[in-house]
């Protein structure tokens, strides 16, 4: 911390403040200060403030008028405590914020730091951090720049990483495991610090799955160290939300390895079901969204396997070291000499299996990402069996699932439903799919606004799903 070495200090309380030679308007601007840069107390002539700024390396002067006066002593904290108790929640003033939690940790006695500091540090660093990942303008980049070099002069660090064509940014969450180490944090404390220390964004993608796993296996354990009995309707919500996404991908990884991900799914699709939606805040609907995508696309990890139908089924054998291999048998085609075989690195759901009345086209879900279920298609033609795929959507693999929802008798169609993530949008579809082509000949938002779809879903599909919730 800046404060360690400073005896006499000056917060700076308004965005660009000019550091001046000398005490005149007119004189040489040696810099630019940006609020909650802290400077050491020299002297002063007429209205300014002559001033040290450790961080650049530079003296002048400043306005009086552009900066606070503040004390470390023991007695000043309480004050410093009132002004961040303040700023804490005011979007645009996190810098500042950061400043005065430095200098209160600075003041305050040992015996007396509770976690209200630290939850407060945390909370303005990512906040900070998610708004300069939201680039919210151009007006405001450079304003963000600096806040985020204020931030970074104070010990708060802010981790980066590319995720979708853009940097993202998130606070490391020093702080936040500060709160959960206090002796007694308070319910609300302990809730926003599991929730920021956990959050899906801030998973870095360069990771690689045996991280990935571990960091499941701990995210799981933060928040489950929550007692989320006496928490308000809508923070419990958000504590549910977030288990249950990280609980399906622990399912996955699991599943990935050959492991049983019955309970893990499970776990999931309870914490999901446990929502209060009486509760649930108009933030956090895409919250939910995607907390159901994601639940929705392990769901099957809960479903008994089936074994092979003698008319048409599948039997999974190891192929290369991590591969499964799908076998398309019948009654005259067993393993060793299948109707197809296909390969792959996806997690392949064997229960999903489902085949039409003539026994020409066999379904089947397979997920290559844990929150990420493509629908596969083996089909009959003419020359042969074929084996398409079905994604959620036509974008870049990233949340979504697509299922087999039904057959139509006497046609060659089938019903499928698909919910994705589409440019930053929640998109949910229930269509009609001809199977000679898999091209989509109908589709609406809701089931009971196609005919076909009302009429002829599978029970089994209707009581499972969660595209319905």
């Amino acid at each position: 911390m800046l404060y360690e070495a400073i005896a006499a200090l000056a917060i700076v309380t308004q965005d660009q403040a000019a550091l001046r030679i000398s005490p005149r308007d007119s004189a040489q601007q040696q810099t630019v200060l940006a609020q909650g840069d802290a400077l050491e107390i020299r002297g002063s002539r007429m209205d300014y403030l002559q001033v040290y700024d450790h961080r650049r390396e530079r003296a002048g002067y400043v306005r009086a008028t552009q900066v606070r006066t503040i004390s470390t002593e023991a007695d000043a904290a309480p004050e410093l405590l009132s002004v961040l108790r303040f700023v804490r929640d005011t979007p645009g003033q996190e810098a500042l914020g950061i400043a005065y939690a430095a200098a209160y940790l600075k003041a305050a006695p040992a015996d007396a730091i509770t976690a209200e500091p630290f939850d407060a540090l945390g909370s303005m660093a990512d906040r900070l951090a998610q708004r300069a990942s939201a680039r919210l303008g151009k007006v405001d980049g450079p304003r963000l720049a600096a806040a985020l070099e204020v931030a970074a002069s104070y010990g708060v660090a802010i981790k980066s990483f590319e995720r979708e064509g853009q940097i993202q940014l998130c606070y490391e969450g020093d702080a936040f495991r500060r709160v959960l180490a206090m002796p007694s944090p308070s319910g609300d404390q302990a809730a926003r610090a599991a929730l920021a220390l956990t959050r899906h964004d801030c998973v870095d993608p360069a990771l690689g799955p045996l991280q990935i796993r571990a960091l499941d296996l701990w995210r799981a354990e933060v928040l489950d160290r929550v007692d989320i009995r006496d928490l308000p309707g809508t923070l419990k919500n958000r504590v549910r939300l977030r288990r249950a996404g990280v609980w399906s991908g622990i399912a996955y990884a699991q599943a990935h390895r050959g492991e049983s991900a019955a309970a893990s799914a499970e776990r999931a699709m309870q914490e999901l079901a446990a929502i209060d939606k009486a509760e649930l805040a108009d933030e956090d609907l895409a919250v939910y969204n995607e907390a159901a995508v994601r639940v929705g696309a392990t769901r099957w990890a809960v479903v008994p396997g089936n074994k092979p139908n003698p008319k048409l089924g599948i039997v999974t054998v190891a192929g290369e070291p991590g591969e499964t291999c799908v076998l398309l048998t019948d009654a005259r085609h067993d393993a060793s000499a299948p109707l197809l075989r296909r390969c792959t690195y996806s997690v392949v759901w064997p229960a999903s299996a489902t085949i039409n009345a003539d026994a020409s086209v066999l379904t089947l879900a397979a997920q290559p990402l844990s929150t990420w279920r493509e629908l596969w298609v083996f089909r009959k033609t003419a020359d042969g069996w074929l084996a398409d795929v079905l994604p959620p959507a036509s974008s870049d693999p990233g949340i979504g699932y697509a299922e087999f929802a039904g057959w139509v008798p006497g046609a060659p169609k089938m019903l499928v439903a698909r919910e994705a993530k589409v440019s930053g949008r929640w998109q949910r579809s229930f269509e009609v799919v001809h199977l000679h082509t898999l091209n989509t000949e109908k589709r609406a938002d809701r089931p009971d606004a196609l005919s076909l779809f009302y009429r002829w879903q599978s029970p089994i599909w209707k009581t499972q799903t969660l595209s319905l919730r």
